[in-house]
């Protein structure tokens, strides 16, 4: 992994709507009152008949959203997502998941470095309540590039979706030539000592990590699961039978996100020592990005130290696990 600038993975999402919209003329977006910070305001300007101001009506959009989808268009419909993922809770659950309808959801202002607007615009929830819903694809990009494949990804694939995206700056790491797969995990560095599985903006911290772990003689695979559903059981089994201890790490509440997709994984078929890095059963705060990542424990010296954390449980339990490799993976 190469460190080629940074860019907020919500430019990536606005780019992506661009592009389809360019693709596909029944493309339409929906916005909730703030289309310059979710970036929708890059798809209004360049094809204002296909842009819907709703207002600050975040359930009225979703179904709004719904009936589109049932017509033909491709809905998609962005703002922050503590209230286009929760706000509008029941909308997803019904209108848009049980009618398996082709409503795509942007949810920006994720986790907290979203910085000082605070705990009630950071949403830190929202993935253990999509992951679910029946029929619902949910994306957590690590940044700017893959943002934007995923935003066209998630318009050219038929049924309900949501991505995740972030307001401030994020390390840009990936290229467009990077491989990118709805469901498919990607193995950014290999390793054989432990696996970090992780997602978002952590998955640069998963790579310092994995880099100080070196130094020590570690070796620190590192994958990014950047589609948290469809889960991608194969490769995470993979990294968990093969190392024997995994490390997860998110921006998001350490229960039931990325952690509790793994556990739920591994618990079948790799029964070995999991940490989870993660906010610990607390809401957000107010505070420059940088601060608030350090504040909650988000940053790659508590990846680091969870990684030896699980060897050790490990190297003190011998699970055995690495001796069923060819074993059958089991996907729910």
């Amino acid at each position: 992994m190469e460190l080629l600038g940074s860019k907020p993975t919500r430019f990536g999402f606005g780019d992506g709507l661009v592009t389809l919209g360019e693709r596909h003329s029944n493309v339409v977006v929906l916005g909730g009152d703030i289309t310059g910070s979710v970036m929708t305001s890059l798809f209004r300007d360049k094809f204002p008949d296909r842009f819907f101001s709703i207002g600050i009506a975040e359930q009225n959009a979703t179904t709004i959203a719904t009936g589109l989808a049932l017509s033909g268009k491709i809905p998609f419909f962005a703002s922050y997502g503590a209230f286009c993922a929760l706000r509008n809770a029941d909308q997803l659950r019904i209108s848009v998941a049980y009618n398996e309808a082709n409503v795509k959801i942007g949810g920006g202002h994720a986790g907290v470095s979203v910085g000082p607007d605070g705990a009630t615009h950071q949403i830190l929830e929202e993935v253990a309540f999509l992951r679910t819903l029946p029929h619902m694809t949910l994306i957590v990009p690590a940044d700017y590039e893959e943002a934007k494949k995923a935003t066209i990804a998630m318009g050219e694939m038929v049924g309900p979706a949501y991505i995740r995206f972030g307001r401030s700056p994020v390390p840009l790491f990936t290229t467009p030539d990077t491989p990118f797969v709805l469901g498919k995990a990607n193995v950014v560095r290999e390793g054989s000592d432990v696996a970090i599985i992780a997602n978002g903006a952590l998955v640069w911290e998963a790579h310092l990590a994995a880099i100080e772990l070196a130094k020590r003689g570690i070796s620190a695979r590192i994958v990014n699961v950047h589609t948290v559903k469809p889960f991608d059981f194969e490769t995470v089994t993979a990294a968990a039978r093969e190392c024997g201890c995994v490390v997860t790490a998110e921006e998001h509440q350490v229960h039931a996100g990325l952690g509790g997709a793994v556990a739920e994984c591994t618990g079948k078929n790799a029964p070995v020592p999991i940490e989870f890095v993660g906010v610990k059963d607390s809401f957000g705060g107010s505070g420059e990005p940088e601060e608030l990542m350090v504040k909650f424990g988000l940053t790659w010296k508590e990846i680091y130290a969870s990684a030896l954390v699980a060897m050790e449980r490990r190297d003190k339990g011998s699970t055995g696990v690495r001796a069923i490799k060819d074993v059958p993976v089991y996907s729910a």
